[in-house]
C-alpha cells in the first residue's frame, strides 16, 4: 500500500456502493466532505504545473459553498492564500468551516452566485491571483472523467450501467463523469438532475437546443445547496449533446430522502438525497442506474433540523 504522507493523499477512492438496488459513489467521505476535493487539488496541481499558479499568489474562487471549503483545505495545505466568494444566506456551517480552515471569506448577494463570480474577478484586478473560474475549468471536466469516471469504472467490474444521474452544479460531475462512462457503455443516458424551483434545463427550450437563450427569471430560491445556481455553467453550455434528459426534484422532497438516508447511516447533505431521490424514480425505467453523494451533512444541520 501506498504510504499517505499528506491530508491530500486521501482525496479520492471512495467506495461505491449499491443501496436499495442502485449504485452510489460515496464522495462524502473525501476529507472536506465532499467531491470538490478531488477538482481543488487537481486544478491547483495542474495551475501549478502550468506555471499560472506560483507561490504568493492569492486563490480566488466563487462558491455556493462546497468547493471553497474544498479550496479552503487544499490551500491551507499547499502554503496559499485563500479567498472564498459566496453568496450570503447559505448554511453557516459552511461559513464557519470555511474560516476554520484559514481562508478569508467575502459574501454578495444572497441567491446570487454569478455575482460571486463577478466579485472574483474585481478581486483579481487589485490582487496577484489565480482564479480557478470552477463553473467554465476544463480541468474540472477533465478530473472527473479521467480520475473520478475510472475509478467508477474499475469499481463496477464489469457491470453494465444504462443510466448515470447527477445534480449540475457546475456540470463537471455530470459531463466528465458521463464522458468517461459513454465510452465504455455507450448506450448509456446521462441525466441531469436539477431542483424544481429552479428548471434551467426541464424544457423551457433545452431540447431544442435553445439552451444559450435561457434567463435566470425561471429560477425561485430553494434549499438544493451547490446545485441550481441561477445561471447555466459553461461546462454544460459547451457539452450540452452528451445530456439525453433532465429530471427535476423538489426540495421537500430532497430533503425527507437526506433524512432517510441519515437513518440507513449515511450522513450526506441534500443534493445527495436529491440524486438518491431521482436514481430510485428513473430505477423504475432504467435497470442499472448509478449516481453520487456529493457531500456530507454537516453543513446542512441549522437546515435540516431547523425545526428541532
Amino acid at each position: 500500500m501506498k504510504k499517505k504522507v499528506s491530508i491530500l493523499d486521501s482525496i479520492g477512492n471512495t467506495p461505491l456502493i449499491e443501496l436499495n438496488s442502485i449504485y452510489i459513489k460515496l464522495e462524502h467521505l473525501n476529507p472536506s466532505g465532499s467531491i470538490k476535493d478531488r477538482i481543488a487539488k487537481y486544478i491547483i496541481e495542474k495551475a501549478e504545473i502550468s506555471g499560472m499558479l506560483k507561490k504568493g499568489m492569492y486563490i480566488v474562487e466563487a462558491t455556493s459553498g462546497n468547493t471553497g471549503i474544498a479550496f479552503s483545505l487544499v490551500t491551507s495545505v499547499k502554503g496559499y492564500k485563500m479567498i472564498v466568494v459566496m453568496p450570503k444566506g447559505l448554511t453557516n456551517e459552511r461559513t464557519k468551516m470555511i474560516l476554520a480552515l484559514g481562508a478569508k471569506l467575502v459574501l454578495v448577494k444572497e441567491n446570487c452566485v454569478s455575482c460571486a463570480i463577478k466579485k472574483t474577478h474585481e478581486i483579481s484586478r487589485r490582487l496577484n491571483t489565480y482564479l480557478p473560474g470552477q463553473f467554465e475549468n476544463e480541468w474540472n471536466i477533465e478530473e472527473n472523467e479521467k480520475i473520478l469516471g475510472r475509478e467508477i469504472l474499475k469499481q463496477l467490474k464489469g457491470k453494465k450501467i444504462n443510466a448515470f444521474v447527477a445534480g449540475v452544479g457546475t456540470g463537471g460531475s455530470l459531463i466528465g463523469i458521463g464522458k468517461a462512462l459513454k465510452k465504455r457503455f455507450p448506450d448509456i443516458k446521462i441525466i441531469a438532475m436539477e431542483p424544481y424551483e429552479c428548471q434551467l434545463l426541464s424544457g423551457n427550450g433545452y431540447r431544442h437546443h435553445k439552451i444559450h437563450e435561457l434567463h435566470t427569471k425561471i429560477c425561485h430560491k430553494h434549499e438544493i445547496e451547490g446545485i441550481g445556481d441561477g445561471f447555466i455553467p459553461g461546462i454544460i453550455k459547451r457539452n450540452r449533446s452528451l445530456i439525453d434528459d433532465v429530471i427535476t426534484i423538489k426540495t421537500s422532497d430532497a430533503i425527507d430522502a437526506t433524512k432517510e438516508l441519515a437513518h440507513k447511516g449515511y450522513f450526506v447533505g441534500i443534493s445527495s438525497g436529491a440524486n438518491y431521490l431521482a436514481a430510485l424514480r428513473l430505477k423504475q425505467k432504467y435497470n442499472n442506474v448509478i449516481t453520487l453523494f456529493p457531500d456530507r451533512g454537516d453543513r446542512y444541520l441549522t437546515l435540516l433540523y431547523k425545526n428541532k
